[in-house]
């Protein structure tokens, strides 16, 4: 009786273990289920409708978000640095080009041009870089269908997008800049033999003006990128 009354016992026991376990998975699964939840909502009402900036995460966004988090990382970390080359790269580079008027300006400004340049040439590299980075680490994540549409709508918009802009126009604007600086640099070793004149330049010799022409025709070559990368320093990226 005593041996029959035990193994009923035990049986019960095993019974309420698994059902412990049981109602343990199922909470871990609805955990995931809502972190998930939160996170789809965020990439629908916060990360589409940003602007250039994206918002960092609180703590409690971390905490709802889970381990969903640092998927929005790897979005967060290229943002971060296409702004970093718009602000630091291409708008000191813009704003030194947009204030050449007249062919002494290239003289007056190829110094602050070359430094400015110098950075853009970098931050260059920088979004390069953080592009592949992006897209591996894209391609590693494993989310579930209803996720990944929803991430790769959100991705597309604010990795994707800038980064087809960006990356094709910071050689074309480092090319403009470049042979702006050049022109700066021709001006300068002619000397007294050159002046400025009504916003013109003049020369005495047809091998300066054939020397100065070449570098203008250089400079019209690439003059396109000036008014595209203005468009995303005005905020037009997306």
């Amino acid at each position: 009786m005593a041996s029959g009354l035990t193994r009923l016992m035990a049986r019960g026991g095993m019974m309420f273990a698994g059902a412990l376990i049981a109602l343990q998975l199922t909470a871990c699964g609805d955990k995931e289920g809502e972190q998930r939840k939160a996170f789809i909502d965020f990439l629908q009402n916060t990360v589409m409708r940003s602007g250039e900036h994206l918002p960092s995460l609180s703590e409690n966004q971390k905490q709802s978000f889970g381990n969903f988090a640092s998927d929005y990382a790897i979005m967060y970390g290229f943002s971060q640095q296409a702004n970093k080359a718009v602000e630091q790269g291409m708008r000191p580079v813009v704003d030194e080009l947009s204030a050449i008027r007249v062919p002494q300006d290239y003289l007056s400004r190829r110094d602050s041009l070359r430094q400015a340049n110098s950075a853009l040439v970098i931050v260059t590299q920088q979004i390069e870089s953080a592009k592949m980075q992006a897209d591996s680490s894209k391609a590693a994540l494993k989310q579930p269908d209803d996720l990944k549409k929803v991430y790769d709508t959100a991705y597309n918009k604010v990795v994707t997008v800038p980064a087809n802009q960006l990356i094709p126009l910071l050689p074309k604007l480092q090319a403009l800049s470049q042979g702006a600086v050049q022109t700066g640099d021709f001006l300068q070793t002619q000397g007294n033999r050159v002046s400025f004149n009504d916003g013109g330049v003049q020369f005495p010799t047809q091998d300066q003006a054939s020397q100065y022409n070449a570098l203008m025709s250089t400079l019209s070559a690439n003059a396109q990128a000036l008014p595209q990368a203005q468009q995303i320093t005005q905020g037009s990226i997306r």
